[in-house]
C-alpha cells in the first residue's frame, strides 16, 4: 500500500511543508494539531475550546485515513502551561477516554502565542491490523500444508 498523505486545507502546511496526517500502511500518523478553525484561519483565545477543536481537526484526519479515535495508540499533548491541563481532561476523555492510548504531556513553547496547546496522535487501523495478524498467523500452516504436499 503507498503512502498517502493527507490534508486539512490549512495554509501552514504549503507554507510549512507537512502533512496534517501520513497514512503509511496500516498506520496513521497525524501531525501536532492546534485548536486553529481551518475553515476560517481562527484561533479562540480559551484553551479548553481549542483543545475541542484540535480534536475536531485530529478527528477528520483521521476519517480521512480510514480510522478514528478508536485507532488511536499514542497521543503526545504539547500545551503552554501545565496549569491548563486538567481543565482540558473532559475534553481528553470525550475523545480518547474509552481508547486509553499511551500518553504523555509536555510544557513546551508554541510557534504563535495564541497556540495554547497541540496535540499529535499516531493511529493503528484496527480492522486491517487483526486481517494482517490473522493472515500472518495462518501463513505458517499454510506453508507446511503446502510443503506436506511436495512430499
Amino acid at each position: 500500500m503507498p503512502r498517502r498523505l493527507i490534508s486539512s486545507g490549512s495554509t501552514f502546511e504549503k507554507s510549512i511543508g507537512y502533512s496534517r496526517a501520513v497514512v503509511d500502511g496500516d498506520w496513521v500518523f497525524v501531525s501536532g494539531t492546534t485548536g486553529f478553525d481551518y475553515s476560517t484561519m481562527t484561533i479562540q483565545d480559551d484553551v479548553v475550546a481549542q483543545c475541542g477543536q484540535a480534536f475536531k481537526n485530529i478527528e477528520a484526519a483521521l476519517a480521512q485515513a480510514g480510522a478514528g479515535f478508536k485507532d488511536v495508540v499514542r497521543v503526545h499533548y504539547l500545551m503552554t502551561s501545565g496549569a491548563d491541563f486538567e481543565r482540558c481532561w473532559p475534553a481528553m476523555g470525550k475523545a480518547l477516554g474509552e481508547v486509553r492510548p499511551a500518553a504523555t504531556m509536555m510544557v513546551v513553547g508554541l510557534a504563535d502565542p495564541r497556540m495554547k496547546v497541540e496535540i499529535e496522535v499516531t493511529a493503528l487501523k484496527r480492522g486491517n491490523a487483526r486481517r494482517v495478524a490473522a493472515r500472518a498467523k495462518a501463513a505458517p500452516r499454510a506453508r507446511a500444508k503446502a510443503t506436506r504436499r511436495k512430499k
